[in-house]
């Protein structure tokens, strides 16, 4: 199993080598952010190790432009950081797990394995059905190109539709994970917030994604409608 290490520090980047081939793996390494993004681009990894202070490009950017470019190889970053909001960023541009500086190789590949098993399956930062797009970093919604205002709660209904884009959910589905299990409101508060979805990223647009199957639930069309 091939390994890419991102990092700039060569005593850091040689131990992790070192150790990662005692493991088995076969480990390539990149010291700045493009070669990094090159060897990524031009091989198969089952993860990446990947630094966020890098020359030429940050880890963040780096990890974006793969997502970007659908490239859903597990990513762990690594970093001497440790604040919140730099975790967050982290997260958000598409990593799937973030270590702070300094680390046991215990802890390491032990973080590593839960990724493998992961797998590379997709992952993407933006929801997208057609040109229905939706960010859940920066809670924003927009339809061919144009910002959609929606309500917070608007937002977490779509949010539930698109990440089961093409699949039939149930009236109590969307209760039970758009508001609290213990819901004991009239249930058809679900249809009220569907229909104003869809009298703003539908009918505006001349769509019909969202659709309604009686006695089954609602469904978004994969493709945006």
């Amino acid at each position: 199993m091939r390994v890419l290490v991102v990092e700039d520090e060569v005593r850091l980047a040689t131990g992790l080598k070192r150790g990662l081939e005692a493991e088995g793996f076969a480990v390539d390494i990149a010291g700045t952010g493009p070669d990094g993004l090159w060897l990524a681009r031009e091989n198969e990894y089952v993860v990446i190790l990947l630094d966020i202070m890098l020359p030429g490009q940050s880890g963040y950017r780096v990890c974006e432009t793969l997502r970007a470019e659908e490239n859903w190889t597990p990513i762990l970053m690594l970093t001497a950081k440790d604040g919140d909001w730099d975790q967050i960023e982290a997260l958000d541009t598409g990593a799937d797990d973030y270590l702070t500086k300094p680390f046991s190789s215990a802890v390491l590949l032990a973080r590593m394995r839960a990724l493998i098993r992961r797998g590379t399956s997709a992952r993407p930062t933006v929801l997208r059905a057609g040109d229905l797009h939706l960010d859940p970093a920066t809670r924003a919604v927009s339809r061919a190109g144009a910002s959609v205002d929606v309500t917070a709660r608007e937002f977490a209904v779509l949010e539930y539709l698109m990440r089961n884009l093409g699949s039939v959910v149930s009236k109590r589905d969307v209760l039970d994970n758009v508001w609290d299990f213990d819901f004991e409101g009239d249930p058809n508060i679900v249809e009220v917030y569907v229909r104003h979805l869809r009298n703003k990223v539908d009918r505006p647009f001349d769509r019909n994604a969202i659709e309604t199957l009686r006695g089954a639930g609602y469904r978004l069309a994969a493709d945006g409608g």
